[in-house]
């Protein structure tokens, strides 16, 4: 069986490509970083010309200036051309990289996670990772002009430049302890975020079972105490903020004002010139500039680096673990499938992030260097060497009390889930050694709430079959029963139904996904609970599609309700993960005590 290794890829790989454009970018940035230098000393000797009476030097001089203004002006537009082409390139490739690598982890991966986990990484990180690294080029050409000025002061003026580096040191203390305790409180607030966001998805998702249930007041109250949660841990983080910018600001506006009376008691003295004096004015904020733009930096690299850690987690088989199939490809199938003493126990994780040891063994940071660790929280055995075999092109159904493992069956005959021991056989061959290509294509699964995209109803269809022709879309529509019904519609199967197929109904979606499934021509086809949620009449047109597929292909199904699995070929009934019984209808009715009280609860 092939392991699907992957080396973990990293945002380097995406920025390789691009690198010309990220050179002419930086480039181009720094020319007009450059011009801030001239600009500021260029106008501070005007000044000092205008005030010696030296005009026409003083209006070249501005000319100058004007001319480094028109530069710049069309430097940055050229910055943002090459921004806006380019990062969003990177962005879609990042986006479409991510959602490819979520669609090859397995089923028990996403039962592990919760929606918010995926959206994140997969959307708001990468776009997230991308202007980061693009307002780092900022803050560095920033800093960079900051330094040249200061030095360009020192210069001019030893004593100024003490008094300024004096203060950068000191507010350099505070924003390092700033920034130390926002790495970690910014890791909370992520977690806590990507709750909120699943837990509004859900909301957004389920709004008519929400009503029709009365639960807007406890979800308010779930509501409110998650959203609640993510204030807290955000208001932290900012008031931690706020407490350190505060002091800092206000060493550093002190520390400038007194540069500027030092400033003017030493052009008093007559060492320093009014064109000097007007170069350190004019850059009396550059202390707040330069300190900011550190501590700005630093958070910069934090939120990179979180960013880069969550995205590419997804490459993590530790976490994220992936679906794993051979590469044996079968050319004819004819739908037998064994279970041969097959053993699955259905294990749930957690994933817990190590810190780092400080002295004395105390805890420190959270060290995203190190992968999560997988820790077992709960296990439950749901079958222990399970053996049947279902005869090709037959009908046949597994019932049982919920908890039984009828859907688990399903799982692990589509692997979903991956046996623990033992065999599971298509036709002879063991499931683990086929290829994706095979698997996928000889079974078509319609689940009990299959999702229909916000698409047309043909373009649905063509997601199962993307060559179908008209014909064979009609012929799927109308073996699935569903045909007359497009037919009524405005734009007949040029419809579009909405998100999760909203403008359907319960049963007309359930047809829409047998139609898709038909569209496949599978040898195999597993219904799992198609028609537990339907009403009488939607789940005798579903009866119909089923019933119609008989003899064509190896139907699987699993029922709640048993009056609609009456004329299948077998029956296998399930109790405690256990075959106990198998036989027609009419046999388990006679002979089975349980299974004839299930019938007759569910017809009282």
């Amino acid at each position: 069986m092939k392991k699907n290794k992957e080396k973990r890829p990293n945002i380097g790989k995406y920025l390789k490509k691009y690198r010309f454009w990220i050179f002419l970018y930086t480039f181009i940035y720094v020319i007009a970083s450059v011009g801030d230098v001239f600009f500021t000393i260029l106008l501070a000797q005007s000044v000092e010309k205008i005030t010696f009476g030296q005009f026409r030097q003083a209006m070249i001089t501005v000319a100058i200036v004007i001319g480094i203004n028109i530069v710049q002006r069309i430097c940055w537009y050229l910055c943002n051309v090459i921004y806006n082409k380019k990062a969003n390139l990177i962005m879609a490739e990042l986006n479409l990289d991510l959602a490819r690598q979520a669609f090859k982890l397995n089923s028990k991966t996403y039962n592990d996670h919760d929606t918010g986990t995926f959206v994140q990484r997969i959307v708001d990180d990468p776009a997230r990772i991308v202007d980061s690294l693009a307002t780092v080029i900022d803050v560095i050409m920033e800093m960079a002009t900051t330094i040249v000025m200061f030095i360009y002061i020192a210069v001019l003026n030893i004593y100024v430049s003490i008094a300024l580096v004096g203060i950068v040191l000191i507010s350099f203390i505070i924003e390092y302890n700033r920034v130390r305790i926002r790495r970690r409180n910014r890791s909370v607030v992520r977690k806590k975020y990507d709750m909120v966001h699943s837990l509004t998805t859900e909301i957004v998702r389920s709004e008519k079972d929400i009503k029709s249930l009365g639960l807007e007041g406890k979800l308010s109250e779930v509501s409110k105490e998650r959203y609640e949660d993510s204030r807290m841990s955000r208001y932290i983080l900012d008031k931690t903020d706020v407490n350190y910018s505060s002091v800092r600001n206000a060493i550093i506006g002190l520390g400038t004002l007194l540069t500027l009376v030092l400033g003017i008691y030493l052009m008093d003295l007559g060492v320093l010139t009014l064109a000097t004096y007007m170069i350190i004015y004019s850059n009396r904020g550059s202390v707040w500039n330069l300190v900011r733009n550190v501590g700005q930096l630093t958070n910069l690299f934090v939120d990179i680096r979180v960013s880069h850690d969550r995205m590419f987690s997804l490459y993590d088989e530790n976490e994220f673990v992936t679906e794993k199939f051979g590469d044996a490809n079968l050319d004819s199938v004819i739908g037998k499938i064994e279970f041969k003493n097959v053993s699955y126990t259905f294990r749930e994780f957690e994933f817990v992030r190590k810190r780092k040891q400080k002295r004395g063994g105390k805890e420190g940071k959270i060290d995203y260097s190190i992968p999560p660790e997988k820790k077992l929280v709960s296990e439950n055995q749901i079958f222990k060497n399970l053996s049947f075999t279902i005869t090709p092109n037959t009908t046949v159904a597994f019932v049982g009390k919920s908890g039984s493992g009828k859907s688990t069956i399903l799982n692990l005959m589509s692997k979903m889930y991956v046996a623990d021991s033992g065999e599971v056989l298509i036709d002879g061959v063991n499931i683990n050694t086929l290829s994706k290509e095979t698997l996928r294509g000889v079974i078509s699964l319609v689940n009990q709430f299959p999702y229909i995209f916000d698409m047309t109803i043909k373009e649905n269809l063509l997601l199962a079959k993307g060559d179908a022709t008209d014909e064979e879309i009609v012929d799927a529509l109308k073996r699935a029963y569903l045909y007359d019904f497009v037919q009524e519609l405005p734009n007949s199967i040029e419809t579009n139904v909405g998100e999760s197929g909203i403008k359907l109904s319960g049963g007309q979606k359930q047809r829409l996904a047998i139609a898709r499934a038909l569209l496949r021509n599978s040898s195999i086809i597993i219904f799992d609970e198609s028609t537990s949620s339907l009403d009488n009449f939607a789940q005798e047109a579903v009866k119909k599609s089923i019933d119609d597929l008989k003899g064509k292909s190896t139907i699987v199904i699993v029922a709640h309700r048993l009056s609609t699995i009456r004329n299948v070929d077998k029956i296998f009934f399930l109790d405690a993960g256990e075959i106990v019984d198998e036989g027609t209808f009419e046999e388990l009715f006679e002979r089975n005590d349980k299974f004839k009280a299930m019938f007759l609860a569910e017809n009282i």
